[in-house]
């Protein structure tokens, strides 16, 4: 099949399905278009869950998501890949097979292991699969605190990127929203040069997919050409923003407002 010439850069998102639009592949979608870029999808889970409570989480079955990709890229090519949460090990393998002919394209994996809620989806061979298949093919690695810690097996937060690098990854973007700081600091951590630090203004509340959105606004600055120190702090300040001016749909978590003019203050 000929495929046409594109004018427009193309992000696929790897990502579950969360029915109130906060998080998951309606956030990856929301995201990336906001920044510039085409999103494809391919759906790892559905979830049972509102923005204060997290029940279930239902992996798609495994030929259906190997059937859905396979189709989809006999077609289409990308300029990024976005990983979200995965569901399951088998999952998570098919995925990290799905991407091992990918390395020329910027990779970036958000490693959700629990809910804003508190709630774990990701059981202990997922976890593995994150450490040992998928950080290999990472571009950035987007980890809160207690995502890095877990993943390294140290609390120490330097320490812990440093595992995650020695891991595979060739960037590591820690995020510091759910650490008792008065303001949110994000470090990155890099192959072979100094760690980059970027500080923000805390908001008052808590909200739902904001992670979803940083790694899709990462994932799409890079897939427009971006240098990772460039897309890095451009998503982050974006992410901000769509924090900064959200809204409270629900009884929980507040919804970050992602259709924002990226130059608007």
């Amino acid at each position: 099949m000929d495929r046409p010439a594109r004018t427009t850069s193309t992000v696929l998102a790897i990502s579950a399905h969360d029915p109130t639009g906060a998080a998951g592949l309606q956030a990856d979608i929301e995201t990336i278009n906001s920044c510039g870029c085409r999103c494809a999808s391919l759906l790892t889970a559905t979830t049972a869950q509102n923005t204060a409570v997290f029940e279930q989480i239902y992996p798609q079955p495994l030929e259906q998501l190997r059937r859905q990709a396979a189709v989809l890229m006999q077609d289409m090519t990308f300029d990024a890949c976005k990983i979200g949460m995965l569901g399951s090990a088998p999952t998570a393998l098919f995925v990290a097979d799905l991407l091992e002919d990918a390395r020329n394209i910027p990779i970036i994996l958000d490693p959700i292991m629990a809910t804003g809620t508190g709630v774990r989806t990701a059981d202990d061979q997922t976890v593995d699969a994150l450490k040992t298949r998928l950080l290999p093919l990472t571009t950035v690695a987007t980890p809160n605190c207690g995502e890095a810690r877990t993943l390294s097996g140290t609390a120490d937060i330097e320490r812990a990127a440093d595992v995650l690098l020695r891991l595979g990854a060739r960037n590591v973007l820690i995020t510091g929203g759910d650490e008792p700081t008065p303001t949110v600091v994000n470090v990155l951590f890099r192959q072979a040069a100094s760690p980059l630090r970027y500080e923000f203004v805390r908001l008052p509340h808590r909200y739902h997919g904001s992670g979803c959105t940083l790694a899709s606004a990462i994932a799409a600055f890079l897939a427009r050409g971006m240098p990772v120190e460039g897309a890095v702090p451009r998503a982050l300040e974006y992410t901000w923003r769509t924090l900064k001016q959200a809204t409270r749909l629900g009884a929980g978590q507040y919804h970050p407002r992602r259709a924002i003019a990226l130059d608007a203050e």
